[in-house]
């Protein structure tokens, strides 16, 4: 609940932002000058680009949640308790690499099962490759999506 209520508060924040940012925009351009109206322009396009970006972050956000909830539903989530941590609370390099080899071979054995990928996405995000696990949760989320459909 933490996390939902902080989304809010950042969105409202950001929304507020977006709208004084837009307001400088047209206080720019009403000046008239041509380097105001560039930079008006220019500042009017921010607005844009922040809820672009805050969409799709969101969205995002909302999809990985709800493959989270159903993996939980189906108790496949990942135990990492009694992988060894280091001061800071990551795992460990070499414990984090092992961890990842064992539940990617759950992903060999069926690589067409989105649990299988949301899994992988979970391992790679522990072993600390961030791009990759990104990859993977984008195609547990489309498959997901495809199976929900029954287009799968």
């Amino acid at each position: 609940m933490k996390t939902k209520l902080a989304i809010v508060f950042i969105t409202i924040g950001l929304v507020f932002y977006m709208f004084l940012m837009g307001r400088q925009g047209v206080i720019l351009i009403s000046h008239g000058t041509g380097v105001t109206v560039a930079m008006g322009a220019a500042i009017l396009v921010l607005p844009f680009l922040g809820a672009y970006v805050a969409f799709t972050t969101l969205q995002a956000g909302f999809r990985h949640q709800r493959l989270a909830d159903l993996i939980a539903e189906a108790g496949l989530e990942l135990d990492t308790s009694g992988l060894p941590r280091r001061p800071s609370g990551r795992v460990e390099r070499a414990a984090a690499d092992a961890f990842f080899l064992d539940v990617k071979s759950g992903l060999d054995a069926a690589p067409d099962d989105w649990r299988q990928w949301y899994r992988v996405a979970r391992a790679y995000d522990i072993a600390g490759d961030r791009k990759r696990a990104r990859e993977a949760m984008g195609r547990a989320v489309d498959m997901e999506a495809r199976e929900a459909r029954g287009t799968a």
